[in-house]
C-alpha cells in the first residue's frame, strides 16, 4: 500500500465533508456535514472488513480483531469535528492517520495478536454548542445530561434537538469498557516548536494543566485633564504594571510554563477619563502541577500586591483549574523508539499547550501522543497545514507503534 497516495485520497474525500471554497473545513457536532462524514468513516470500515461499532451519541469505530488475544484492544484515532473555518488536519489528520496505519498493517503482517480499533470520537472542539470533549466524556461515561439539555447554538438550535435530528440520543447505560490495552492518538502540533527546532516528530509527555482567572479592579475613574498624575487610581496602570510584573517572572522560570493575558476591558474605555476600573483574564499552563500552582500563587500575590499598592478593590477568580495530565511512560518509550527507526532520531520530548481527546482517555487507559508539525504554528484556520512528508512520517511513526502494541 502507498501511504502518500492513500492519505492524500482520504484526506480529499472527508475534506469533502464541510469543505470551503477558500479550504479548510466547517463541520460542526451534529450538522448534517458532520452526519455524512461519520456515515462515509462507517462505510469505509465496512469495505474494510472492519467491525463497525457505535454508541448512543455518535462516536464510532471499526475494529480489526485480534488473533489470539480478541479481547484486548489497542485503540487509536481522534475527533472529527472541527471549530468554525477549521483546517482539514485537526481531529481529521488523527483518525485517517490510524485508519491507513491499521490497514498498512493488515496488508504487511495480517491479523494482529490483540485488536486494533480506529477511533472518531463525535466532538472535542465546543464550536457549536459550550461543551467540549462530548465524544471522549462519553465514551468514559463522564458527561452529565443536565450539562446539555438546556444549551443552544449560535442559532437558537437545541442541543438536544440537534441530537436527535442527527439521529443519536443520550447514552441509556452506565457501561465503561474495560477492554482497552491502549490509546494512540496522531495530532498536528498546532504550535511553532518543531517547525522552529526543525523536528519531525513530537514526542507528548503530557497535556499541561491550566488555570484561568477573571480579574477585576477597581480603582476611580476621573477627569483626564484635571487630575494630576500623583492623585490618580489608574486601573490601566495598575494592570500595565501586573502583566509587566508576571510577563517577566513567566519568562525567568521559562519553558514550558506559559502566560497570557488575553482579555482586558477597561471602563469607561474613552478617551478622556482616566479609566477607574478594568476586568481582564489571565491564562497560565505547565506541564508540571507543582510549578503551576506555585505560579499561580505568585500570580495572585502580585495582583493583590499591586492593587493594594494602588489603592485598588481588587476580586479574583478562578474559574478554570485544569490539572496537568501525564502520558503512560511504555507507550512514551515505544514511540522514542518508533521515532528513532523511522524519523532517524529526528524527534523532540514535549509537552502539549493545548487540550486533546488523550488528556480524557489518559485518566483511564494506558495512553500516548505523537505530533507533526504545523506550518507557522498554523492551527483553527483554513490556512492550517503540514508538510506531506511530515504527514506520513506520522503515520509510519503511528503504525510502528501499533505494530508493537499489538503484533
Amino acid at each position: 500500500m502507498n501511504i502518500l497516495s492513500e492519505f492524500e485520497k482520504m484526506d480529499q474525500l472527508f475534506t469533502s465533508f464541510g469543505g470551503l471554497e477558500q479550504g479548510g473545513i466547517t463541520r460542526l457536532l451534529y450538522s448534517k456535514e458532520w452526519k455524512a462524514a461519520v456515515d462515509q468513516l462507517i462505510q469505509i470500515f465496512e469495505q474494510e472488513g472492519f467491525e463497525v461499532q457505535k454508541d448512543a451519541v455518535g462516536n464510532i469505530s471499526g475494529r480489526l480483531v485480534g488473533m489470539t488475544h480478541p479481547e484486548e484492544t489497542v485503540m487509536s484515532g481522534s475527533h472529527i469535528d472541527t471549530v468554525v473555518e477549521g483546517g482539514h488536519l485537526d481531529g481529521q489528520y488523527g483518525i485517517l492517520a490510524a485508519l491507513i496505519a491499521t490497514k498498512y498493517l493488515k496488508e504487511k503482517y495480517g491479523q494482529p495478536k490483540r485488536s486494533i480499533e480506529v477511533l472518531s470520537l463525535a466532538e472535542e472542539e465546543g464550536s457549536r454548542f459550550p461543551f467540549t470533549f462530548w465524544g471522549s466524556k462519553n465514551f468514559f461515561n463522564l458527561a452529565d445530561k443536565k450539562d446539555v439539555e438546556t444549551i443552544e447554538d449560535a442559532e437558537g438550535v437545541r442541543f438536544v434537538d440537534a441530537m436527535h435530528e442527527a439521529g443519536f440520543d443520550f447514552r441509556k447505560d452506565n457501561k465503561v469498557r474495560d477492554d482497552i490495552k491502549a490509546f494512540v492518538e496522531i495530532h498536528i502540533e498546532q504550535g511553532k516548536v518543531l517547525e522552529v527546532e526543525g523536528k519531525q516528530i513530537g514526542v507528548v509527555n503530557g497535556i499541561v494543566g491550566q488555570k484561568r482567572y477573571t480579574v477585576r479592579l477597581k480603582g476611580e475613574a476621573n477627569h483626564a485633564g484635571t487630575t494630576p498624575m500623583g492623585l490618580r487610581r489608574d486601573a490601566v496602570v495598575a494592570i500595565s504594571e501586573i502583566v509587566q510584573t508576571l510577563t517577566a517572572r513567566a519568562e525567568e522560570i521559562g519553558d514550558p510554563l506559559v502566560l497570557t493575558f488575553g482579555h482586558v476591558t477597561p471602563t469607561p474605555n474613552t478617551v478622556n477619563v482616566v479609566p477607574g476600573e478594568v476586568e481582564f483574564s489571565v491564562d497560565t499552563r505547565h506541564v508540571d502541577q507543582k510549578i503551576l500552582n506555585t505560579f499561580a500563587d505568585e500570580i495572585e500575590k502580585t495582583i493583590r500586591s499591586v492593587a493594594e499598592r494602588n489603592q485598588m478593590d481588587v476580586d479574583i477568580n478562578l474559574w478554570m483549574d485544569e490539572t496537568p495530565t501525564l502520558m503512560n511512560d511504555t507507550i512514551i518509550e515505544k514511540v522514542l523508539n518508533a521515532a528513532e527507526k523511522l524519523a532517524d532520531g529526528n524527534y523532540k520530548v514535549m509537552p502539549s499547550g493545548a487540550g486533546h481527546d488523550s488528556q480524557i482517555f489518559a485518566k483511564h487507559v494506558p495512553t500516548g501522543m505523537i505530533f507533526v508539525p504545523s506550518i507557522d504554528g498554523i492551527s483553527h484556520n483554513t490556512a492550517e497545514e503540514t508538510k506531506t512528508e511530515d504527514l506520513i512520517k506520522g503515520i509510519e511513526v503511528l503504525a510502528e507503534v501499533l505494530y508493537q502494541l499489538a503484533y
